[in-house]
Formats: C-alpha cells, sequence, structure tokens
C-alpha cells in the first residue's frame, strides 16, 4: 500500500507525493519550497505504552494517558534538570535582629528571663 501526499498552496493543488516520492507537481510551482502556507502534522503512529503497555494509536489518546497516569513528556528539554540556585541564608546577626524586631518589649524580657533559668540548672 502505497503512502499518497498532496500539498497544497493558495492557488490550489501544488504536487503529489507517493511514498515520499514527486510523482505530479504543476508547472508554475518553480520556487515552490520558499511559498508559505498552513502545515499539518501528521498523527502518531501507534506504539506501546512504557507506562502500562497498551498501545497509543494518537495524540489525543498520548495526552490522555499522560494526563490519567500524572506524567509529563520532557523531549529533549534538560532546562528542569540544572540544578538551581540555592537561597543564601541570612547570617545569624540578621536573623535574630529580624526575629527580636517581632517581639513586643515585655515578650523579650520573658524569653531572656527563660533563658537564664535553663542556665542556672
Amino acid at each position: 500500500m502505497s503512502r499518497y501526499r498532496a500539498l497544497y498552496d493558495r492557488n490550489g493543488l501544488l504536487a503529489e507525493f507517493e511514498n515520499d516520492v514527486c510523482v505530479w507537481m504543476r508547472p508554475d510551482a518553480a520556487g515552490a519550497e520558499t511559498v508559505a502556507g498552513p502545515q499539518v502534522i501528521r498523527d502518531l503512529e501507534p506504539y506501546r505504552s512504557m507506562i502500562d503497555g497498551s498501545i497509543i494509536t494518537g495524540r489525543k489518546q498520548h495526552r490522555d494517558h499522560l494526563r490519567a497516569h500524572n506524567c509529563i513528556e520532557v523531549g529533549n528539554d534538560t532546562s528542569h534538570m540544572k540544578p538551581r540556585k540555592p537561597v543564601p541564608l541570612p547570617n545569624r546577626k540578621e536573623l535574630l535582629h529580624r526575629l527580636c524586631a517581632d517581639l513586643s518589649d515585655r515578650d523579650m524580657q520573658r524569653l531572656v528571663h527563660r533563658e537564664i533559668e535553663k542556665h542556672k540548672r
């Protein structure tokens, strides 16, 4: 069984292909490679899922299958694998200033007395 493909532009049928071999081209199609027009992406070839072994026959089924198994399609993009820079932690002095600034004077007094009592024992 041969595979047939037709290429169209604004003026109609531009060329016909069988098994990726051009069998007919319109006479005024010189420079047809530069003609801009809609591009069509064919459907996926059937494949066996690596998740559960079922046969996936189309793009919609592929998307639904990934969604059902909580998976994502990564491809060759490795940006998700790059280590992130750690968030710099404030030094002790800054951290204590932030903590103490949130306390009232009375709470600070209690905290100091509690710590003094701990160290007496």
